[in-house]
Protein backbone atom coordinates (compact mmCIF):
# COMPACT_ATOMS: atom_id res chain seq x y z
CA UNK A 1 0.00 0.00 0.00
CA UNK A 2 1.18 3.40 -1.11
CA UNK A 3 1.71 6.22 1.49
CA UNK A 4 -1.07 8.32 -0.33
CA UNK A 5 -3.37 5.35 -0.04
CA UNK A 6 -3.13 4.74 3.71
CA UNK A 7 -3.49 8.66 4.54
CA UNK A 8 -6.71 9.78 5.75
CA UNK A 9 -7.99 12.79 4.67
CA UNK A 10 -10.78 15.44 5.94
CA UNK A 11 -11.85 18.46 4.16
CA UNK A 12 -14.77 20.89 3.26
CA UNK A 13 -15.52 22.40 -0.27
CA UNK A 14 -18.17 24.68 1.84
CA UNK A 15 -18.90 25.55 5.45
CA UNK A 16 -15.81 26.47 7.19
CA UNK A 17 -15.80 30.46 7.47
CA UNK A 18 -19.74 30.38 7.19
CA UNK A 19 -22.57 29.48 7.98
CA UNK A 20 -24.20 27.37 4.56
CA UNK A 21 -24.38 25.59 1.80
CA UNK A 22 -22.25 22.59 4.59
CA UNK A 23 -20.06 19.99 2.17
CA UNK A 24 -17.29 17.53 3.99
CA UNK A 25 -15.17 15.21 2.62
CA UNK A 26 -13.98 12.06 3.79
CA UNK A 27 -11.12 10.20 1.68
CA UNK A 28 -9.24 7.16 2.21
CA UNK A 29 -7.19 5.52 -0.34
CA UNK A 30 -9.50 4.87 -3.01
CA UNK A 31 -12.80 5.40 -1.04
CA UNK A 32 -14.26 9.08 -0.31
CA UNK A 33 -17.38 9.85 1.20
CA UNK A 34 -19.89 13.24 0.74
CA UNK A 35 -21.18 14.67 4.30
CA UNK A 36 -23.90 16.81 3.10
CA UNK A 37 -24.80 19.23 0.42
CA UNK A 38 -26.02 22.73 0.81
CA UNK A 39 -26.73 25.59 -0.54
CA UNK A 40 -27.35 29.23 0.68
CA UNK A 41 -28.96 32.16 -0.61
CA UNK A 42 -27.23 34.94 -2.28
CA UNK A 43 -27.12 38.76 -0.99
CA UNK A 44 -28.08 41.95 -3.01
CA UNK A 45 -24.11 42.00 -4.65
CA UNK A 46 -24.78 39.13 -6.29
CA UNK A 47 -26.98 40.01 -8.72
CA UNK A 48 -29.76 37.73 -10.30
CA UNK A 49 -28.09 35.14 -8.38
CA UNK A 50 -30.50 32.77 -6.46
CA UNK A 51 -28.41 29.97 -4.65
CA UNK A 52 -24.57 29.64 -4.06
CA UNK A 53 -23.41 26.15 -3.77
CA UNK A 54 -20.31 24.06 -3.41
CA UNK A 55 -17.92 24.16 -6.45
CA UNK A 56 -17.50 20.11 -6.59
CA UNK A 57 -14.98 20.02 -9.79
CA UNK A 58 -12.67 18.14 -7.26
CA UNK A 59 -15.10 15.39 -6.90
CA UNK A 60 -15.95 15.06 -10.46
CA UNK A 61 -12.22 14.64 -11.27
CA UNK A 62 -12.67 11.72 -8.29
CA UNK A 63 -16.06 10.62 -9.23
CA UNK A 64 -14.34 6.83 -9.35
CA UNK A 65 -13.84 7.13 -5.44
CA UNK A 66 -16.87 8.14 -4.55
CA UNK A 67 -18.94 5.83 -2.32
CA UNK A 68 -21.90 7.78 -1.46
CA UNK A 69 -23.34 11.07 0.13
CA UNK A 70 -24.82 10.66 3.39
CA UNK A 71 -26.84 13.34 4.82
CA UNK A 72 -26.63 14.49 8.61
CA UNK A 73 -30.55 16.65 8.31
CA UNK A 74 -32.80 18.19 6.09
CA UNK A 75 -31.80 21.97 6.68
CA UNK A 76 -31.42 24.01 3.11
CA UNK A 77 -27.97 24.99 3.73
CA UNK A 78 -27.02 20.83 4.10
CA UNK A 79 -29.52 19.18 1.32
CA UNK A 80 -29.95 22.33 -0.96
CA UNK A 81 -27.34 21.45 -3.14
CA UNK A 82 -28.47 18.23 -3.96
CA UNK A 83 -30.31 18.37 -7.22
CA UNK A 84 -27.26 20.26 -8.68
CA UNK A 85 -24.90 17.66 -7.52
CA UNK A 86 -27.16 15.28 -8.55
CA UNK A 87 -27.14 16.37 -12.34
CA UNK A 88 -23.14 16.24 -12.61
CA UNK A 89 -22.43 13.40 -10.09
CA UNK A 90 -25.49 10.18 -9.88
CA UNK A 91 -24.63 8.90 -7.17
CA UNK A 92 -26.42 7.01 -4.02
CA UNK A 93 -27.76 9.31 -1.34
CA UNK A 94 -28.32 8.24 2.42
CA UNK A 95 -30.95 10.23 4.92
CA UNK A 96 -33.24 9.80 7.54
CA UNK A 97 -37.12 9.05 6.43
CA UNK A 98 -37.44 13.21 6.85
CA UNK A 99 -34.79 14.13 5.34
CA UNK A 100 -35.55 11.81 2.34
CA UNK A 101 -38.86 13.37 2.15
CA UNK A 102 -37.63 16.63 1.73
CA UNK A 103 -34.91 15.62 -0.63
CA UNK A 104 -37.64 14.21 -2.90
CA UNK A 105 -39.71 17.17 -3.03
CA UNK A 106 -36.49 18.91 -4.70
CA UNK A 107 -35.50 15.94 -7.09
CA UNK A 108 -39.28 16.45 -8.25
CA UNK A 109 -38.78 19.88 -8.77
CA UNK A 110 -35.51 19.34 -11.06
CA UNK A 111 -36.96 16.30 -12.42
CA UNK A 112 -34.08 13.36 -11.40
CA UNK A 113 -36.53 11.91 -8.97
CA UNK A 114 -36.16 8.51 -10.80
CA UNK A 115 -33.00 8.35 -12.16
CA UNK A 116 -31.90 9.16 -8.49
CA UNK A 117 -31.03 6.43 -5.66
CA UNK A 118 -32.03 7.45 -2.19
CA UNK A 119 -31.64 4.97 0.42
CA UNK A 120 -33.13 5.44 3.95
CA UNK A 121 -30.98 5.19 6.75
CA UNK A 122 -31.23 5.61 10.79
CA UNK A 123 -29.41 5.58 13.97
CA UNK A 124 -28.96 2.15 13.84
CA UNK A 125 -27.88 1.59 10.40
CA UNK A 126 -24.37 0.55 9.67
CA UNK A 127 -23.04 1.02 5.84
CA UNK A 128 -20.13 -0.01 3.79
CA UNK A 129 -18.26 2.33 2.09
CA UNK A 130 -15.20 0.63 0.98
CA UNK A 131 -12.17 0.42 3.24
CA UNK A 132 -14.71 2.75 5.67
CA UNK A 133 -17.67 1.58 7.40
CA UNK A 134 -20.71 4.08 8.61
CA UNK A 135 -22.44 4.30 11.76
CA UNK A 136 -24.46 6.51 13.21
CA UNK A 137 -25.78 8.50 16.72
CA UNK A 138 -29.10 10.59 17.08
CA UNK A 139 -28.54 13.95 17.79
CA UNK A 140 -31.28 16.98 19.08
CA UNK A 141 -31.81 19.52 16.36
CA UNK A 142 -34.51 22.05 15.31
CA UNK A 143 -35.78 19.66 12.58
CA UNK A 144 -36.32 15.81 13.01
CA UNK A 145 -34.43 12.96 12.05
CA UNK A 146 -31.06 14.35 12.74
CA UNK A 147 -28.08 12.26 12.75
CA UNK A 148 -23.97 12.45 14.14
CA UNK A 149 -21.78 10.25 12.04
CA UNK A 150 -19.14 7.74 12.69
CA UNK A 151 -16.62 7.15 10.02
CA UNK A 152 -14.76 4.15 11.10
CA UNK A 153 -11.47 4.09 8.95
CA UNK A 154 -8.33 2.29 9.43
CA UNK A 155 -6.55 5.07 10.58
CA UNK A 156 -9.29 5.33 13.50
CA UNK A 157 -12.55 6.78 13.85
CA UNK A 158 -13.62 10.32 12.48
CA UNK A 159 -16.57 11.51 14.01
CA UNK A 160 -19.47 14.43 12.14
CA UNK A 161 -21.67 15.64 14.75
CA UNK A 162 -24.10 17.19 12.36
CA UNK A 163 -26.10 20.07 13.94
CA UNK A 164 -26.86 19.43 17.76
CA UNK A 165 -27.74 20.67 21.13
CA UNK A 166 -28.36 18.34 23.71
CA UNK A 167 -32.43 19.04 24.70
CA UNK A 168 -33.22 16.70 27.83
CA UNK A 169 -37.18 17.11 26.92
CA UNK A 170 -37.06 17.42 23.22
CA UNK A 171 -41.23 17.75 21.62
CA UNK A 172 -40.79 15.00 19.49
CA UNK A 173 -39.06 12.65 22.06
CA UNK A 174 -36.01 12.10 19.67
CA UNK A 175 -33.45 12.01 22.65
CA UNK A 176 -29.87 12.51 21.71
CA UNK A 177 -28.15 9.16 22.27
CA UNK A 178 -25.52 10.27 24.70
CA UNK A 179 -24.52 6.91 26.08
CA UNK A 180 -23.80 6.03 22.03
CA UNK A 181 -21.69 8.98 21.78
CA UNK A 182 -20.09 8.02 25.63
CA UNK A 183 -19.21 4.87 24.16
CA UNK A 184 -18.30 5.98 21.16
CA UNK A 185 -15.71 8.35 23.08
CA UNK A 186 -14.69 5.21 25.02
CA UNK A 187 -13.70 3.29 21.80
CA UNK A 188 -11.60 6.37 20.50
CA UNK A 189 -12.20 8.68 18.50
CA UNK A 190 -9.14 10.31 16.44
CA UNK A 191 -10.44 13.22 14.73
CA UNK A 192 -13.93 15.63 15.87
CA UNK A 193 -15.37 17.62 12.97
CA UNK A 194 -18.06 19.36 15.08
CA UNK A 195 -20.43 22.51 14.52
CA UNK A 196 -19.80 25.71 15.98
CA UNK A 197 -22.74 28.22 15.10
CA UNK A 198 -23.35 28.96 18.92
CA UNK A 199 -19.82 28.84 20.02
CA UNK A 200 -20.15 32.35 21.32
CA UNK A 201 -23.13 32.29 23.68
CA UNK A 202 -22.15 30.51 27.21
CA UNK A 203 -24.60 28.34 29.15
CA UNK A 204 -26.43 25.22 27.98
CA UNK A 205 -29.17 26.09 24.97
CA UNK A 206 -32.63 26.11 26.28
CA UNK A 207 -35.16 23.60 25.33
CA UNK A 208 -37.86 23.89 22.84
CA UNK A 209 -40.26 22.70 25.28
CA UNK A 210 -40.04 26.05 26.62
CA UNK A 211 -41.56 28.05 23.51
CA UNK A 212 -45.03 26.19 23.87
CA UNK A 213 -46.37 28.35 26.57
CA UNK A 214 -45.21 31.56 25.20
CA UNK A 215 -47.19 30.67 22.19
CA UNK A 216 -50.49 29.64 23.90
CA UNK A 217 -49.89 32.80 25.96
CA UNK A 218 -49.87 34.67 23.17
CA UNK A 219 -53.12 32.88 21.39
CA UNK A 220 -55.34 33.11 24.07
CA UNK A 221 -54.28 37.36 24.62
CA UNK A 222 -55.43 37.99 21.20
CA UNK A 223 -58.45 39.15 19.91
CA UNK A 224 -58.54 39.28 15.83
CA UNK A 225 -56.71 37.02 13.62
CA UNK A 226 -52.98 35.29 14.48
CA UNK A 227 -50.25 35.32 11.71
CA UNK A 228 -46.97 33.44 13.29
CA UNK A 229 -44.05 33.03 11.05
CA UNK A 230 -41.12 30.29 11.35
CA UNK A 231 -38.61 28.49 9.97
CA UNK A 232 -41.19 25.68 7.55
CA UNK A 233 -38.47 22.89 8.58
CA UNK A 234 -38.80 23.49 12.44
CA UNK A 235 -41.64 20.51 12.33
CA UNK A 236 -41.60 20.77 16.30
CA UNK A 237 -42.72 24.71 16.34
CA UNK A 238 -45.05 23.58 13.91
CA UNK A 239 -46.67 21.13 16.23
CA UNK A 240 -46.65 23.38 19.35
CA UNK A 241 -48.43 26.29 17.13
CA UNK A 242 -51.08 23.18 16.44
CA UNK A 243 -51.81 22.48 19.95
CA UNK A 244 -52.40 26.33 20.44
CA UNK A 245 -54.49 26.64 17.96
CA UNK A 246 -56.42 23.50 19.43
CA UNK A 247 -56.88 25.09 22.69
CA UNK A 248 -57.91 27.97 21.57
CA UNK A 249 -60.78 26.48 18.81
CA UNK A 250 -59.20 28.13 16.09
CA UNK A 251 -58.37 26.80 12.39
CA UNK A 252 -55.05 26.82 10.66
CA UNK A 253 -54.21 27.78 7.13
CA UNK A 254 -50.68 27.26 5.69
CA UNK A 255 -49.32 30.00 3.44
CA UNK A 256 -45.94 30.34 1.38
CA UNK A 257 -44.93 27.54 -0.95
CA UNK A 258 -42.22 25.82 1.29
CA UNK A 259 -44.45 25.67 4.58
CA UNK A 260 -47.15 23.72 2.48
CA UNK A 261 -44.81 21.22 1.59
CA UNK A 262 -42.74 20.67 4.31
CA UNK A 263 -46.35 20.26 6.41
CA UNK A 264 -47.22 17.81 4.24
CA UNK A 265 -43.87 15.93 3.72
CA UNK A 266 -44.38 16.25 8.15
CA UNK A 267 -47.81 14.87 8.26
CA UNK A 268 -47.53 11.93 5.36
CA UNK A 269 -44.87 10.75 7.34
CA UNK A 270 -46.03 10.54 11.23
CA UNK A 271 -44.11 13.64 12.27
CA UNK A 272 -46.41 15.85 13.18
CA UNK A 273 -49.78 15.66 13.96
CA UNK A 274 -52.64 17.92 12.94
CA UNK A 275 -56.73 17.07 12.95
CA UNK A 276 -57.72 17.16 9.44
CA UNK A 277 -61.17 19.48 10.63
CA UNK A 278 -58.85 22.18 11.81
CA UNK A 279 -56.70 22.55 8.32
CA UNK A 280 -58.08 25.05 6.01
CA UNK A 281 -57.46 26.25 2.74
CA UNK A 282 -56.08 30.01 2.84
CA UNK A 283 -58.94 31.15 -0.16
CA UNK A 284 -61.50 30.22 2.76
CA UNK A 285 -59.84 32.19 5.65
CA UNK A 286 -62.35 35.31 4.73
CA UNK A 287 -65.18 32.57 5.25
CA UNK A 288 -64.71 32.88 9.20
CA UNK A 289 -64.51 35.21 11.58
CA UNK A 290 -60.72 36.99 12.31
CA UNK A 291 -60.58 35.86 16.04
CA UNK A 292 -60.99 32.04 14.53
CA UNK A 293 -58.15 31.82 12.52
CA UNK A 294 -54.63 31.31 12.92
CA UNK A 295 -52.33 31.83 9.68
CA UNK A 296 -49.00 29.95 10.26
CA UNK A 297 -46.74 31.43 6.67
CA UNK A 298 -42.93 31.81 6.17
CA UNK A 299 -40.71 34.63 5.84
CA UNK A 300 -39.38 35.19 9.64
CA UNK A 301 -36.18 36.27 7.92
CA UNK A 302 -37.41 39.21 5.87
CA UNK A 303 -37.10 37.35 2.89
CA UNK A 304 -38.67 39.96 0.10
CA UNK A 305 -40.61 37.23 -1.73
CA UNK A 306 -41.81 35.20 1.26
CA UNK A 307 -45.45 34.94 2.56
CA UNK A 308 -45.30 37.39 5.45
CA UNK A 309 -43.29 40.18 3.74
CA UNK A 310 -46.06 40.02 1.49
CA UNK A 311 -49.01 40.17 3.68
CA UNK A 312 -47.13 43.25 5.04
CA UNK A 313 -47.80 45.43 2.45
CA UNK A 314 -51.42 43.85 1.84
CA UNK A 315 -49.90 42.30 -1.78
CA UNK A 316 -51.54 38.43 -0.79
CA UNK A 317 -55.37 37.94 -2.46
CA UNK A 318 -56.47 35.44 -0.14
CA UNK A 319 -55.85 37.23 3.64
CA UNK A 320 -55.27 41.26 4.41
CA UNK A 321 -53.86 42.22 7.98
CA UNK A 322 -56.43 44.02 9.54
CA UNK A 323 -55.61 46.08 12.54
CA UNK A 324 -56.05 44.49 16.19
CA UNK A 325 -54.72 41.37 14.26
CA UNK A 326 -51.69 39.69 16.21
CA UNK A 327 -48.42 39.01 14.21
CA UNK A 328 -46.09 36.75 15.99
CA UNK A 329 -42.13 36.27 14.39
CA UNK A 330 -41.28 32.61 16.10
CA UNK A 331 -37.73 33.27 15.29
CA UNK A 332 -34.75 35.41 16.17
CA UNK A 333 -33.38 37.10 13.00
CA UNK A 334 -30.33 35.58 11.52
CA UNK A 335 -27.47 38.12 11.36
CA UNK A 336 -27.35 39.98 8.17
CA UNK A 337 -31.49 39.82 8.10
CA UNK A 338 -32.36 42.52 10.34
CA UNK A 339 -32.74 45.34 8.10
CA UNK A 340 -35.10 42.83 5.94
CA UNK A 341 -37.32 42.06 9.38
CA UNK A 342 -37.32 45.63 10.09
CA UNK A 343 -38.81 46.53 6.82
CA UNK A 344 -41.85 44.25 7.38
CA UNK A 345 -42.23 44.83 10.84
CA UNK A 346 -42.76 48.63 10.15
CA UNK A 347 -45.20 47.78 7.69
CA UNK A 348 -47.27 45.41 10.04
CA UNK A 349 -47.59 48.80 12.73
CA UNK A 350 -48.56 50.91 9.70
CA UNK A 351 -51.65 48.46 9.25
CA UNK A 352 -52.49 48.35 12.70
CA UNK A 353 -51.53 44.90 13.89
CA UNK A 354 -49.43 43.88 17.57
CA UNK A 355 -46.70 42.45 16.28
CA UNK A 356 -44.39 40.53 18.60
CA UNK A 357 -41.00 40.54 17.60
CA UNK A 358 -37.47 41.02 18.55
CA UNK A 359 -34.69 38.46 20.14
CA UNK A 360 -35.71 35.61 21.82
CA UNK A 361 -34.73 36.28 25.00
CA UNK A 362 -37.59 38.77 25.31
CA UNK A 363 -40.25 37.36 23.43
CA UNK A 364 -39.78 33.74 24.18
CA UNK A 365 -41.07 32.64 21.02
CA UNK A 366 -37.59 31.19 19.97
CA UNK A 367 -34.80 28.72 21.00
CA UNK A 368 -31.91 27.77 19.19
CA UNK A 369 -31.68 24.19 17.14
CA UNK A 370 -27.66 25.00 17.46
CA UNK A 371 -25.33 24.12 20.87
CA UNK A 372 -24.33 27.06 23.22
CA UNK A 373 -20.57 26.70 24.86
CA UNK A 374 -21.83 24.14 27.78
CA UNK A 375 -23.74 21.92 24.51
CA UNK A 376 -20.40 22.15 22.64
CA UNK A 377 -18.02 21.25 25.87
CA UNK A 378 -20.66 17.95 26.84
CA UNK A 379 -19.80 16.98 22.90
CA UNK A 380 -15.98 17.29 23.26
CA UNK A 381 -16.10 15.59 26.85
CA UNK A 382 -18.25 12.96 25.46
CA UNK A 383 -15.89 11.92 22.39
CA UNK A 384 -12.83 12.93 23.60
CA UNK A 385 -11.31 12.94 20.30
CA UNK A 386 -7.27 13.22 19.64
CA UNK A 387 -7.99 15.70 16.67
CA UNK A 388 -10.34 18.18 16.12
CA UNK A 389 -12.04 20.18 13.39
CA UNK A 390 -14.66 22.89 13.95
CA UNK A 391 -16.65 23.41 11.33
CA UNK A 392 -20.21 25.33 10.68
CA UNK A 393 -19.39 28.95 11.35
CA UNK A 394 -17.20 31.89 10.79
CA UNK A 395 -13.58 32.28 11.87
CA UNK A 396 -14.59 33.61 15.36
CA UNK A 397 -16.72 31.20 16.13
CA UNK A 398 -14.00 28.42 15.37
CA UNK A 399 -11.36 29.94 17.02
CA UNK A 400 -14.08 30.10 20.28
CA UNK A 401 -14.45 26.33 19.92
CA UNK A 402 -10.82 25.76 19.83
CA UNK A 403 -10.59 27.63 23.14
CA UNK A 404 -13.79 25.51 24.09
CA UNK A 405 -11.92 22.19 23.35
CA UNK A 406 -8.67 23.23 25.11
CA UNK A 407 -10.44 23.45 28.40
CA UNK A 408 -11.75 20.23 28.01
CA UNK A 409 -8.69 19.00 27.57
CA UNK A 410 -7.32 19.02 23.80
CA UNK A 411 -3.87 19.68 22.90
CA UNK A 412 -4.03 22.73 21.64
CA UNK A 413 -1.72 21.96 18.43
CA UNK A 414 -4.68 19.27 17.68
CA UNK A 415 -7.40 21.71 16.85
CA UNK A 416 -6.94 22.62 13.19
CA UNK A 417 -9.00 25.90 11.61
CA UNK A 418 -9.55 25.55 8.26
CA UNK A 419 -10.48 27.24 5.07
CA UNK A 420 -12.86 25.58 2.53
CA UNK A 421 -10.08 23.20 0.46
CA UNK A 422 -7.74 23.29 3.31
CA UNK A 423 -6.80 19.42 3.86
CA UNK A 424 -6.33 17.67 7.12
CA UNK A 425 -4.26 15.04 5.99
CA UNK A 426 -3.40 11.61 8.67
CA UNK A 427 -1.33 8.77 8.61
CA UNK A 428 -0.18 6.37 11.35
CA UNK A 429 -1.81 8.51 13.89
CA UNK A 430 -0.41 11.88 13.16
CA UNK A 431 -2.38 14.91 11.84
CA UNK A 432 -1.22 17.71 9.54
CA UNK A 433 -2.11 20.31 7.19
CA UNK A 434 -0.40 21.23 4.21
CA UNK A 435 -2.10 21.19 1.32
CA UNK A 436 -5.41 22.32 -0.74
CA UNK A 437 -8.04 20.89 -3.11
CA UNK A 438 -10.07 23.17 -5.46
CA UNK A 439 -13.04 24.62 -3.71
CA UNK A 440 -15.12 27.68 -3.97
CA UNK A 441 -18.78 28.84 -4.77
CA UNK A 442 -20.87 28.31 -7.64
CA UNK A 443 -23.90 30.68 -8.51
CA UNK A 444 -27.06 29.49 -9.76
CA UNK A 445 -29.21 32.17 -11.36
CA UNK A 446 -32.70 32.76 -10.36
CA UNK A 447 -34.03 32.36 -13.70
CA UNK A 448 -33.68 28.63 -15.28
CA UNK A 449 -31.55 27.44 -12.66
CA UNK A 450 -28.08 28.11 -14.57
CA UNK A 451 -24.76 27.89 -13.07
CA UNK A 452 -23.16 31.18 -13.60
CA UNK A 453 -19.31 32.05 -14.35
CA UNK A 454 -17.82 34.63 -12.54
CA UNK A 455 -17.51 36.91 -15.19
CA UNK A 456 -21.30 37.31 -15.74
CA UNK A 457 -21.52 38.39 -12.06
CA UNK A 458 -19.13 41.13 -12.75
CA UNK A 459 -20.73 42.31 -15.98
CA UNK A 460 -24.14 42.46 -13.87
CA UNK A 461 -22.06 44.62 -10.99
CA UNK A 462 -20.41 46.92 -13.85
CA UNK A 463 -23.59 47.72 -15.52
CA UNK A 464 -25.55 48.00 -12.35
CA UNK A 465 -22.87 50.84 -10.97
CA UNK A 466 -22.02 52.44 -14.28
CA UNK A 467 -24.97 51.89 -17.03
CA UNK A 468 -24.43 50.88 -20.58
CA UNK A 469 -23.13 53.06 -23.61
CA UNK A 470 -24.64 51.38 -27.10
CA UNK A 471 -22.54 52.23 -30.16
CA UNK A 472 -24.53 51.21 -33.62
CA UNK A 473 -22.42 51.29 -36.34
CA UNK A 474 -23.26 50.71 -40.38
CA UNK A 475 -20.45 49.85 -42.86
CA UNK A 476 -20.06 49.06 -46.00
CA UNK A 477 -19.70 44.85 -46.69
CA UNK A 478 -17.38 45.20 -49.65
CA UNK A 479 -15.03 47.96 -48.74
CA UNK A 480 -16.19 48.73 -44.71
CA UNK A 481 -16.95 52.26 -45.39
CA UNK A 482 -19.22 53.83 -43.05
CA UNK A 483 -22.52 54.05 -44.91
CA UNK A 484 -24.22 56.56 -41.93
CA UNK A 485 -23.77 58.28 -38.94
CA UNK A 486 -23.45 56.21 -35.91
CA UNK A 487 -26.01 55.78 -33.10
CA UNK A 488 -25.84 56.26 -29.90
CA UNK A 489 -28.19 54.65 -27.40
CA UNK A 490 -27.08 54.94 -23.22
CA UNK A 491 -28.95 52.76 -20.93
CA UNK A 492 -28.22 53.60 -16.91
CA UNK A 493 -25.42 56.05 -17.76
CA UNK A 494 -26.90 59.34 -18.78
CA UNK A 495 -30.01 60.63 -19.51
CA UNK A 496 -29.84 61.35 -23.17
CA UNK A 497 -32.01 64.51 -23.69
CA UNK A 498 -29.80 66.35 -20.35
CA UNK A 499 -26.65 64.75 -22.54
CA UNK A 500 -26.89 65.41 -26.11
CA UNK A 501 -23.97 67.71 -26.65
CA UNK A 502 -22.18 64.40 -25.39
CA UNK A 503 -23.49 62.01 -27.21
CA UNK A 504 -22.82 64.18 -30.34
CA UNK A 505 -19.31 64.32 -29.15
CA UNK A 506 -19.21 60.41 -29.19
CA UNK A 507 -20.52 60.29 -32.33
CA UNK A 508 -18.47 62.23 -34.02
CA UNK A 509 -15.09 60.82 -32.39
CA UNK A 510 -16.87 57.49 -33.24
CA UNK A 511 -16.44 58.69 -36.67
CA UNK A 512 -12.64 59.68 -36.40
CA UNK A 513 -12.16 56.45 -35.33
CA UNK A 514 -14.03 53.80 -37.76
CA UNK A 515 -13.30 56.21 -41.01
CA UNK A 516 -9.64 55.20 -41.08
CA UNK A 517 -10.34 51.53 -41.54
CA UNK A 518 -9.71 50.32 -45.20
CA UNK A 519 -11.67 46.96 -45.24
CA UNK A 520 -14.93 45.30 -43.07
CA UNK A 521 -13.03 44.49 -40.11
CA UNK A 522 -15.44 44.55 -37.49
CA UNK A 523 -13.37 43.11 -34.56
CA UNK A 524 -10.96 46.17 -35.05
CA UNK A 525 -13.41 48.37 -35.39
CA UNK A 526 -15.44 47.15 -32.01
CA UNK A 527 -11.93 47.24 -29.94
CA UNK A 528 -10.59 50.07 -31.54
CA UNK A 529 -14.47 52.38 -30.61
CA UNK A 530 -14.27 50.45 -26.82
CA UNK A 531 -10.38 51.86 -26.20
CA UNK A 532 -11.51 55.44 -27.54
CA UNK A 533 -14.34 56.18 -26.19
CA UNK A 534 -13.90 54.48 -23.22
CA UNK A 535 -10.90 56.88 -22.58
CA UNK A 536 -12.92 60.15 -23.85
CA UNK A 537 -15.91 58.83 -21.37
CA UNK A 538 -13.57 58.82 -18.22
CA UNK A 539 -12.07 61.95 -18.81
CA UNK A 540 -15.23 63.95 -19.23
CA UNK A 541 -17.73 61.66 -16.79
CA UNK A 542 -15.17 60.08 -14.58
CA UNK A 543 -17.37 56.92 -15.47
CA UNK A 544 -16.33 53.71 -16.90
CA UNK A 545 -20.33 52.47 -18.44
CA UNK A 546 -20.10 49.30 -20.71
CA UNK A 547 -19.54 49.86 -23.94
CA UNK A 548 -21.23 47.72 -26.58
CA UNK A 549 -20.33 48.57 -30.37
CA UNK A 550 -22.61 46.99 -32.97
CA UNK A 551 -21.50 46.87 -36.31
CA UNK A 552 -23.86 46.43 -38.86
CA UNK A 553 -21.90 45.26 -42.35
CA UNK A 554 -24.72 45.83 -45.48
Amino acid sequence: MSDRKSTLSIFALGGINEIGKNMYVIEYGNDLVIVDCGAKFADESLLGINLIIPDVSYLQENKHKIRGLVVTHGHEDHIGGIPYFLKKLNIPVYATRFTLGLIELKLKEHKILRESTLIEINSESKLNLGEMKASFFRTSHSIPDCLGIVFDTPEGKVVHTGDFKFDLTPINDQYSDIHKMAKIGEEGVLALISESTNAERPGLTPSESKVGSHIEEAFLNATGKIIISTFASNVNRVQQIVHATIKTNRKLALLGRSMVNVVKVAKERGYVEIPDWMLIDARDIKQYPPERVVVLCTGSQGEPLAALSKLSTNNNRDVRVLPDDTVIFASSPIPGNEKGVSKIVDNLFQLGAKVIYGSSSTTGMHVSGHGYQEDLKLMLTLMKPKYFIPIHGEYRMLHIHRLLAEAVGVERNHTFIIRNGDVVDIADGEARQTRKVPAGDTYVDNVGDDEIVEIVLRDRKHLSEEGMLVVVVTISKEDGKRISDPDCISRGFVYARDSESLLQDINELVKRTVDPFKDPNIMGMKRAIKKEVGIYLFEKTKKKPMILPIIIAI
